[in-house]
């Protein structure tokens, strides 16, 4: 049985950084699409980067260039690497995984994961 837990969220001051992580338990895929989402009070979830075994990656727009999404294959953790963060990062945090991996992209319907996490909370106080 896949479990997916996410980890790595807290408070922090607009300007700073945090790093989410993603493990994988009971997953023996070899191809995958991952992709981390994030929900805002009121606000419908969306995604905001992924990568496919390939290492393949795509962010949506706002977070251009200050967020990096990795991966330990080895760990089957994931990563999300959030820099310069701003009031409306503030969000429920989520993983998923798709184990047929095709298509990978940030945008795809969420329908196409299998396996989600439960999330963790990221609050950014400006």
């Amino acid at each position: 049985q896949v479990q997916v837990v996410e980890s790595g969220g807290g408070s922090v001051q607009a300007g700073g950084s945090l790093r989410l992580s993603c493990a994988a338990s009971g997953y023996t895929y070899s191809s995958y699409c991952m992709g981390w989402f994030r929900q805002a009070p009121g606000k419908e979830r969306e995604g905001v980067a992924v990568i496919d075994s390939y290492g393949r990656t795509t962010y949506t727009d706002s977070v251009k260039g200050r967020f990096t999404i990795s991966k330990d294959n080895a760990q089957h953790i994931f990563y999300l690497e959030m820099n310069s963060l701003k009031a409306e990062d503030t969000a429920m945090y989520s993983c998923a995984i798709d184990p047929r991996g095709a298509a990978c992209y940030v945008g795809r319907a969420e329908s196409e994961y299998k396996f989600w996490g439960l999330g963790t909370q990221v609050t950014v106080s400006s």
